[in-house]
């Protein structure tokens, strides 16, 4: 049943928005390593704060390597240095036990996923930032 609904919601994020992107990582990986180096390109609070943020979108491919009963450590490493030398589309896939091009390997999911998900994790962190704020106000 659960299988099902999540297949539903695949079709309608389509219906929505007609884009696939590389799935197992790959996207969170790369916007990841773009941050950090717009991070390192700042200084003070705001390099702080975006050097967080992409160290958080790390989650998603620690937590697939490991929900895979891979070595999450290597994996996102092994990761980290293909976005480097210029595989965007390197994630982790299930079948061959590892990194690899996800795009052809056919891991694929809707870019909304992705962009839901993001905006949600902002907009979750804004509100308790407003609520800290409104605490020590007081």
């Amino acid at each position: 049943e659960r299988s099902l609904h999540d297949a539903l919601c695949v079709i309608r994020c389509l219906v929505k928005e007609r884009a696939l992107i590389a799935g197992g990582g790959a996207a969170e990986i790369e916007a990841s390593r773009t941050l950090l180096k717009e991070a390192n390109s700042l200084s003070g609070a705001e390099q702080l704060c975006l050097a967080e943020f992409a160290k958080a979108l790390e989650v998603i491919p620690t937590t697939l390597a490991e929900n895979a009963g891979l070595n999450p450590i290597e994996i996102v490493t092994d990761l980290r240095n293909k976005h480097e030398n210029g595989e965007r589309e390197a994630g982790i896939s299930v079948r061959r036990s590892g990194a690899t091009n996800t795009y052809s390997e056919h891991v694929l999911q809707p870019v909304l996923v992705n962009t839901s998900a993001i905006t949600l994790g902002a907009e979750t962190v804004k509100s308790i930032l407003r609520i800290d704020d409104i605490a020590i106000s007081r």
